[in-house]
C-alpha cells in the first residue's frame, strides 16, 4: 500500500504539470498554425522527423540505462555507487550529444535534398546546437526519476515550456514576415533557447540533491552502462531512422497520389500537427504512469519482491484502460466539435474522429512499454519498435501513392496495433501480469452506452454552439461513461474503493 500511495503521489504532481505543460502546448500550437499555416505546420513537422533521428543519436538509450543503473544502486543502497553511476551517464550523454551536434550540423544540405525542400537546412542547423543540451539533460531526467524526485524535473519542464513561447513568439514577431523557411527557424530558436535553461536547471537540482554518503565506489559503471545503452541504442538508431524515412516520405507519397508540393504538406500538416496532438493531448497522464513505474519495477527485481507489485499494476492497467477508452469516445463523439474550437478547420475535426478509436491502443501500448522496460526487456520493447516502424515504412511507400491520406491512415492504425499486440504478448510472458480482453470488450460498449444514455438525457446532438456549451457535454459524457461502467460490471467498486484508499491520508501508526 505505501508504494501504491507513493506511486499515486508521484504520478498525481508530474500528471498535473504535464497536463498543464500540454494545454500551453496546444494552445501555443494553435497559435503558431494561425501564424504560418497548415503548409508551414507540415514544413516544420518535416524538421522535427529529421531533428527525433539526430536525438535518438544524441540521447542513445541513456535515460533508460540511467533509471534503471541509478535504481539498482538505490536498491542495494549504495550512495557513493549512485554518484559514480550519475557521472558515467552524463559523461556518455555528452559524447554522443556533441557527435550527433556534428553530423546534423554537417548532414543538414543532405538532409534537405532527401526531403526535397532546402528550406530545412537553416532549421536542421540550428537545432543542432542543441543537442548536447538534449543528451545530458536526458541522462539527468533518469536520475530524477530513480530518485523519485519527478517532481523537480516537471517544474523545469514547465519553465522550459514557458522559455520556448516566449522566445518563439519573440523571434516570429522578427523573422515570420520573411516566409516559411525564417518561419521555421523562428520555432527552432525557441526549442534551442528553452532546451539551454533546462539543462541548466536540471544541472544545478542535480548537484544540489546528489547523495554525500561516505566512501569511494571502485566498482566500473560504464561496462554496466553499455551493457544496457548498446542494444537499446542500435536498435533506436534503426526503430528512428525507419520512422524518420517513413515520415518523410508521407509528402512524398501524398504528391504521388496527387496535387502539389503545398497540398501535400498541408494534408500532412493537418494530420500529423493537428488532429493528432489533440488526440495524445489526454496521454500525458499515461506517459507519466509508463515513466515512473520503470524505477518501482527495477527496485522491485533487485530487492526481490516483484510478484508483490501484481495486483497494484493490474489495477493501474485496468484504470489506465477506463481512462484510454473515454478519451477515445469524447474525441470520437465530440469530435466536429472539438476541431472547429480549436482550430477553426473542418478537416481536423474530421481525421480526430477518423483516429479516435485508435486512442485506447496508443495509450495502453505506452503503458504496457514502460512496463517491459522496468523488468529489464527493453530489447524485445525496442525489437518490437523496429518491427513497427518497418511495417509503417512498407505501407507509407506502397500505400500512400495509390491511395493518398486513406493509405496513411490505415497505415497508422496497422502499425499501432501490432506494436501493441506484440508487447502486450511479451508483457504476459515475462511478468505476473494478466491482460483481460473482456475488459476490453465491456469498456468500449460502456463508451458507446455513456453516449446513448447522454443523448436519451439531453435530446438532440450535444455539443455544438459555444465552449461552455461543449465543455459541460463532455462533463456530461464523462459521467455518463462511469456509470455504465459501474452498470456493465466492467469498473468494480473493489478497484474504487482501492484507488479512494490511496487518497486517504494514512494514519500513523501508535507508537508502544
Amino acid at each position: 500500500m505505501r508504494r501504491a500511495r507513493q506511486l499515486l503521489l508521484h504520478t498525481s504532481a508530474m500528471a498535473a504539470t504535464s497536463f498543464l505543460m500540454r494545454t500551453i502546448a496546444l494552445a501555443f500550437q494553435v497559435y503558431v498554425a494561425g501564424r504560418i499555416g497548415a503548409a508551414g505546420i507540415g514544413l516544420f513537422q518535416l524538421v522535427m522527423s529529421v531533428y527525433t533521428l539526430a536525438t535518438t543519436v544524441a540521447v542513445s538509450g541513456v535515460r533508460l540505462a540511467a533509471t534503471r543503473l541509478i535504481s539498482q544502486q538505490i536498491g542495494r543502497e549504495d550512495d557513493p555507487a549512485v554518484r559514480r553511476a550519475t557521472c558515467c551517464a552524463l559523461g556518455y550523454a555528452l559524447f554522443f550529444g556533441m557527435a550527433a551536434m556534428l553530423l546534423l550540423f554537417y548532414l543538414a544540405p543532405a538532409a534537405s535534398r532527401w526531403v526535397g525542400d532546402d528550406r530545412i537546412i537553416l532549421s536542421l542547423r540550428v537545432l543542432s546546437f542543441s543537442l548536447p543540451f538534449v543528451a545530458c539533460s536526458g541522462a539527468m531526467g533518469g536520475y530524477f526519476i530513480a530518485l523519485h524526485r519527478s517532481v523537480k524535473m516537471s517544474l523545469v519542464q514547465l519553465s522550459e515550456q514557458l522559455i520556448r513561447i516566449g522566445c518563439t513568439v519573440l523571434a516570429l514577431w522578427r523573422l515570420g514576415g520573411y516566409g516559411l523557411e525564417y518561419a521555421c527557424g523562428a520555432l527552432t530558436l525557441g526549442m534551442l533557447a528553452s532546451e539551454v535553461f533546462s539543462f541548466l536547471a536540471l544541472f544545478l537540482l542535480m548537484l544540489s540533491g546528489l547523495p554525500r554518503g561516505a566512501g569511494r565506489c571502485r566498482t566500473p559503471m560504464l561496462p554496466q552502462l553499455l551493457r544496457i545503452t548498446v542494444p537499446l541504442s542500435l536498435s533506436s538508431y534503426a526503430r528512428s531512422a525507419l520512422s524518420t524515412t517513413q515520415h518523410l516520405l508521407v509528402p512524398r507519397g501524398l504528391r504521388l497520389h496527387g496535387g502539389g508540393v503545398e497540398a501535400a504538406l498541408a494534408a500532412y500538416g493537418v494530420i500529423q500537427g493537428m488532429s493528432l496532438p489533440v488526440l495524445l493531448f489526454p496521454a500525458a497522464l499515461i506517459g507519466v504512469i509508463s515513466d515512473l513505474i520503470v524505477p518501482e519495477l527495477t527496485e522491485a527485481q533487485v530487492q526481490g519482491r516483484l510478484r508483490g507489485l501484481g495486483y497494484m499494476l493490474e489495477r493501474l492497467y485496468r484504470l489506465g484502460l477506463f481512462f484510454a477508452m473515454a478519451v477515445a469516445g469524447t474525441c470520437f463523439f465530440f469530435a466536429r466539435p472539438l476541431g472547429e474550437l480549436i482550430y477553426s478547420e473542418p478537416k481536423a475535426g474530421e481525421y480526430i474522429r477518423l483516429l479516435a478509436p485508435l486512442v485506447p491502443v496508443m495509450y495502453m501500448d505506452t503503458l504496457v512499454d514502460g512496463m517491459l522496460k522496468g523488468v529489464g526487456e527493453y530489447r524485445a520493447n525496442m525489437r518490437y519498435n523496429i518491427i513497427d516502424a518497418a511495417t509503417g515504412l512498407m505501407m507509407v511507400w506502397l500505400l500512400l501513392p495509390r491511395f493518398g491520406v486513406a493509405g496513411y491512415v490505415f497505415s497508422i492504425f496497422a502499425t499501432e496495433m501490432l506494436n501493441f499486440a506484440l508487447s502486450a504478448s511479451r508483457l504476459t510472458r515475462v511478468a505476473v501480469f494478466h491482460l483481460q480482453p473482456g475488459c476490453w470488450v465491456l469498456t468500449a460498449a460502456a463508451a458507446g452506452g455513456g453516449w446513448l444514455l447522454l443523448r436519451l438525457l439531453t435530446g438532440g446532438v450535444p455539443g455544438a454552439g459555444r465552449p461552455f456549451s461543449l465543455i459541460l457535454s463532455v462533463l456530461l459524457y464523462l459521467a455518463c461513461y462511469t456509470a455504465a461502467l459501474l452498470l456493465s460490471g466492467a469498473l468494480k467498486r473493489e478497484e474504487l474503493s482501492w484507488f479512494f484508499s490511496l487518497l486517504r491520508p494514512q494514519k500513523p501508526k501508535n507508537s508502544k
